[in-house]
């Protein structure tokens, strides 16, 4: 067969150990029986002639080396007339920076294939059977099933704010006001970005004074920027604002790259410590990610963390966030730090507490609302990732648990909270009238 390639990276990531794997990539490819086209070198940024040199070849291979927007991708995908293939690689649990994020790569990836209606297959390894890959099942679509559980009435006076829009190639942050409002009665206001910062820069010093106090105990402040730092918390300051003033339940913020490519400082110390005062915020602008947050919150009665899935072994998964965590899931106290990637404050750093949890998302896979539960423990390891990142041993297997992220086409984002809810959230998509489904189930 003609196998064509598209090897993906972005260059905030770790370009060096990106290189590194495509070449290995690429070694068991050129192994292969199979005739191999397309460009051998990552690519930074969507590329006509590399999609044009693997139209017509039998296999479209998608190399997922670092996280990538979907855009491009999804684009090469639908239109290849072909079969269409996943290979994402992982990294060591080592309690450094998150190198390569190549599986929320793929998460955000299947996701947009499904809304697409696109077969796919996939793999995530670095050694991986290259012949069921190319050749054996794809995906399956999996939807839940209706609810068997007494309704769970959920708050439907939710007032959530959207603060600038998701970024290209994000459809996992997409949303429809008028879908929303009909299913769960959220009422969304729309604000610019711009007009957020503007905010902040505004705030009178006795106004940014609160937001220091609650960081004056974080080890490591005394090594930050003090203009990142001061602008940082000023965010805190700004967001706090249009809670009061708006009434806002829940915020979905646009959080980068404007944040720091334009207003200079992160706003994922500001998320934490909103999110620890019970205003959950969702990052990338992810509205049904803000009142996921809001359902679970209320449920589970207690701070709730929008995390990504990073990894999984088969055993055990890793759940992430630059550094936005609520504080009180902290298993020790957390320092202060910059962002991995773009190395600016004010960002929370620690590993999660020990403890049962539920991860919980209202999902919009394949273009139909469900709820999606998966249930598990936190254990007590050492930290995955810099950030805020979690070890959880699912109560279904780790494996399962993945084939059915991908199947599901769920969106990278799930909310997480301390207890086992389940049931609860059995009964909300009951009330809610629409499937459940149990990832590993």
């Amino acid at each position: 067969m003609r196998i064509g390639i598209l090897p993906l990276g972005r260059p905030t990531f770790d370009v060096a150990f990106a290189e590194e794997k495509l070449a290995a990539m690429l070694s068991a490819l050129d192994a292969s029986r199979h005739e191999v086209t397309g460009p051998r070198h990552l690519l930074m940024e969507a590329d006509e002639a590399a999609l044009e040199a693997t139209r017509d070849t039998d296999v479209l291979l998608i190399l997922q080396v670092t996280f990538t927007d979907a855009a491009f991708a999804t684009r090469a995908a639908v239109a290849h007339s072909g079969r269409v293939a996943i290979w994402a690689v992982p990294e060591p649990r080592a309690g450094g920076r998150l190198r390569l994020n190549a599986f929320c790569g793929l998460n955000l990836l299947s996701h947009a294939l499904g809304l697409n209606d696109r077969r796919f297959a996939w793999a995530y390894g670095d050694d991986v059977d290259l012949d069921a890959l190319l050749t054996g099942p794809e995906n399956i679509p999996k939807r839940g099933t209706p609810a068997d559980a007494a309704p769970v009435a959920i708050n439907r006076d939710l007032k959530i704010g959207r603060i600038g829009a998701h970024p290209d190639g994000f459809a996992t942050c997409a949303y429809d006001k008028t879908d929303l409002a009909a299913l769960t009665g959220a009422e969304v206001t729309e604000l610019d970005l711009p007009d957020l910062f503007d905010r902040a820069r505004a705030l009178p010093e006795a106004a940014v004074e609160p937001y220091a106090a609650k960081a004056a105990d974080l080890g490591g402040l005394d090594t930050l920027d003090k203009g990142e730092l001061d602008r940082s918390l000023r965010l805190a300051g700004a967001l706090d604002q249009l809670q009061s003033e708006y009434h806002f339940d829940a915020m979905a913020i646009r959080c980068w790259p404007e944040t720091f490519t334009e207003y200079g400082g992160a706003v994922c110390g500001p998320v934490s410590m909103l999110g620890e005062a019970r205003t959950p915020c969702a990052c990338e602008a992810d509205v049904y990610g803000a009142v996921t947050q809001t359902i679970l919150q209320d449920v589970a009665d207690a701070p709730v963390f929008l995390a990504d899935l990073v990894d999984m072994d088969g055993d055990t998964g890793v759940v992430w966030h630059c550094g936005q965590a609520p504080a009180s899931m902290a298993a020790k106290a957390p320092d202060a730090t910059v962002h991995t990637n773009r190395k600016q404050a004010l960002l929370l750093e620690f590993p999660l507490k020990a403890g049962r949890v539920t991860l919980f998302r209202l999902s919009q896979a394949y273009g139909a609302p469900q709820v999606v539960i998966a249930t598990g423990a936190v254990v007590d390891a050492p930290m995955a990732y810099t950030g805020t990142s979690g070890v959880v041993r699912f109560d279904r297997p780790a494996d399962a648990v993945c084939a059915d992220v991908m199947a599901s086409g769920l969106e990278h984002h799930m909310a997480l909270a301390y207890g086992d809810h389940a049931d609860a959230l059995r009964g909300v998509a009951a009330g809610l009238g629409i499937p459940v489904l149990e990832l590993g189930a």
